[in-house]
C-alpha cells in the first residue's frame, strides 16, 4: 500500500508518462516508457514540490533507477536529508 508521498509521485509520474499503463510501486521505468525528456519533467517537478534540490549528478544517477519505488525511495531520502 502506498503512503501520502508515493501516492503523489505517483501522481506526477502520471502527469508525465504518455502510457495507458497502470502505474504502481513495481512499475517498470522503462515499461512505462518514460524517456530523459519525462524524467527531468518529473524531477523538476519534485523539486519544486517538496522544497529539494537534485544535484545534476544525482539526476544522472536516477537515470539508473529501474522501478517507481526506487524514484519515490530517493526522494524520500533527499527530503529527510534537507530536514
Amino acid at each position: 500500500m502506498a503512503d501520502q508521498l508515493a501516492t503523489e509521485i505517483i501522481e506526477k509520474i502520471k502527469a508525465h508518462a504518455e502510457t495507458d499503463k497502470e502505474v504502481t510501486i513495481d512499475s517498470d521505468l522503462g515499461a512505462l516508457e518514460i524517456h530523459s525528456l519525462e524524467l527531468t519533467e518529473i524531477v523538476f517537478d519534485l523539486e519544486v514540490a517538496y522544497g529539494i534540490e537534485i544535484e545534476m549528478n544525482t539526476s544522472e544517477a536516477w537515470s539508473n533507477l529501474k522501478n517507481v519505488g526506487d524514484l519515490i525511495e530517493a526522494t524520500r531520502a533527499l527530503i529527510a536529508a534537507k530536514d
